[in-house]
């Protein structure tokens, strides 16, 4: 159905009015990123990436928002009339309450369901990004003095207005994981500023899984861990233009897209594809404007939390529109192979369905208890919550993806390819002898299984890896709980329970909501 969907838009959209007023067009986006930017794949150069054989898939992908937004049915659920910038993308929209929050929720869902289930990062990142640069920065300011908040603020009217894509680097290629920043062999492993001067600072390092830089108008650089005194020149957070001289970009080998080549197999990694980079940045200079961070390390972990935390409530948004596809799958499995009525089959799809629900409930919950930053006057989204439904979605996608093979059955792994259907004797074999249920149509039930392999061949290792790491790892989300939560009520409780403790003690510390 998704799919259906999509294609019908792409027409609509093609026939719209050129007058059609849109914040940013399809066409202008992609002119965009014919800037002269560095981008090596597979040991080549690469001249212009929109038009690159492999790389365009990750283009095309990206630019679906811009389409999107065109669309009349679209446009008011992906744009918002902002007092005080005028129309600006909806992802842009700074969240001042749990609304907001689950408008947020929402607005990722469904566009991750529009691209088949594969998250558009764009503008998602850069906003979780900018909220969080907000937060931070106005903390600093308000201990230290500084005007990176002002800086922050005429940073984010320029994304809005130009309705630009960004790209975020955070995580630092670390070297020695048990060495400190200033402690490693190579000083570069970790971004770091390396000279300062009247206008500016110059930068350099590199950074790792920087997810669709190559189709990203702008590059924000957040630090990656907390920093000491001697960490001081790596506390560095700024934003720069991806074409700015000194910056280049290294993509992983995008096997899904490659194998395509060769048919039409796998329609998620032909039209709907990321992409992550090594990121260099090679004594790039940093104008002054563009610095929101430059050496007060004691601030480099607050600039790092903040926007995981935003993103992180992301990325349970996104996750949970993914676990509905894979419902959708095992639910038409269930009913093509006549297996409803074993009560297998029934718990591994309501194990699928607990999966997927967690993580709308947690975002629910994150939403509506989130915590108002005085200073910014932005929501954000509850920790607690944030990283339950987070640390979910990361340690049971793969028991998710196990209930939907164990519905299927072996032909996920066997099913002859999409070409044999178009051989006449083939088709006839296929079509005997592949069927399902009775009175159900056996091309469908072969094209299911088809597509459905893609979660396990094509895609299957990009999106486990992911699905475990991206976002922050379940280690860091373990390590967050563990130290967030406040224990308090817990034991008391335990005390109160053992007669350790009074009722007075309680109820100092019961809500009652």
């Amino acid at each position: 159905m998704i799919g259906y969907v999509f294609i019908i838009q792409s027409t609509l959209i093609n026939a719209l009015p050129t007058h059609y007023n849109v914040v940013r067009s399809f066409e202008d986006y992609v002119n965009s990123l014919r800037d002269g930017r560095i981008i090596y794949y597979r040991g080549k150069p690469v001249d212009d990436v929109t038009r690159h054989e492999i790389l365009r898939a990750a283009i095309n992908h990206a630019a679906e928002l811009y389409r999107w937004q065109a669309d009349p049915e679209l446009r008011r659920f992906l744009t918002f009339d902002d007092p005080q910038y005028g129309t600006i993308s909806r992802f842009y929209k700074a969240p001042r309450g749990p609304g907001d929050l689950i408008e947020r929720f929402r607005l990722i869902y469904n566009t991750t369901l529009l691209g088949r289930g594969m998250f558009n990062i764009m503008k998602t990142i850069g906003s979780d990004a900018l909220f969080g640069l907000m937060i931070a920065s106005r903390q600093l300011d308000r201990a230290r003095g500084t005007n990176y908040y002002d800086r922050v603020m005429r940073y984010y009217e320029r994304v809005v207005k130009d309705d630009v894509t960004i790209a975020v680097a955070q995580t630092d290629v670390k070297g020695d994981r048990m060495l400190r920043p200033h402690q490693q062999e190579d000083p570069d492993v970790y971004v770091h500023i390396v000279g300062r001067e009247p206008d500016g600072i110059i930068v350099k390092g590199a950074k790792v899984h920087t997810t669709q830089s190559i189709a990203a108008n702008e590059l924000i650089v957040l630090p990656y861990r907390n920093m000491i005194k001697e960490d001081t020149d790596y506390a560095v957070a700024f934003a720069l233009p991806v074409n700015t001289k000194g910056i280049t970009l290294i993509p992983r080998p995008l096997r899904e897209v490659e194998i395509n080549m060769l048919g039409d197999e796998f329609p998620m990694g032909r039209t709907n594809v990321e992409v992550e980079t090594l990121t260099v940045f090679d004594n790039v200079k940093v104008p002054s404007d563009r610095v929101f961070l430059a050496g007060e390390y004691d601030f480099a972990a607050s600039y790092g939390l903040t926007f995981a935390l935003f993103h992180r409530f992301t990325a349970i948004s996104y996750r949970a529109a993914l676990a509905d596809i894979v419902l959708g799958y095992a639910k038409l499995f269930a009913e093509y192979n006549d297996v409803e009525g074993a009560s297998h089959i029934r718990r591994d799809i309501v194990d699928i369905i607990t999966y997927k629900e967690y993580l709308v409930s947690s975002a629910i919950a994150s939403a509506e208890r989130c915590i108002r930053d005085p200073n910014a006057g932005i929501c954000i989204p509850n920790p607690i919550y944030t990283n339950v439904g987070k640390l979910t979605a990361n340690a049971k996608y793969l028991d998710a993806i196990k209930d939907m093979i164990d519905v299927a059955g072996g032909l996920l792994a066997d099913i002859p390819s999409t070409s044999e259907l178009n051989n006449p004797t083939e088709e006839k074999y296929l079509v005997k002898y592949l069927v399902g249920k009775r009175g159900t149509d056996p091309r469908v039930r072969i094209r299911l299984f088809q597509i459905a392999r893609e979660f396990l061949s094509a895609l299957g290792a990009l999106l486990s890896v992911g699905m475990i790491h991206a976002e922050g790892s379940i280690e860091a989300s373990v390590i967050e709980l563990f130290r967030s939560y406040n224990y308090d009520i817990s034991r008391t409780a335990a005390l109160y329970n053992a007669d350790l403790a009074k009722m007075d003690d309680v109820k100092k510390l019961l809500e009652w909501w």
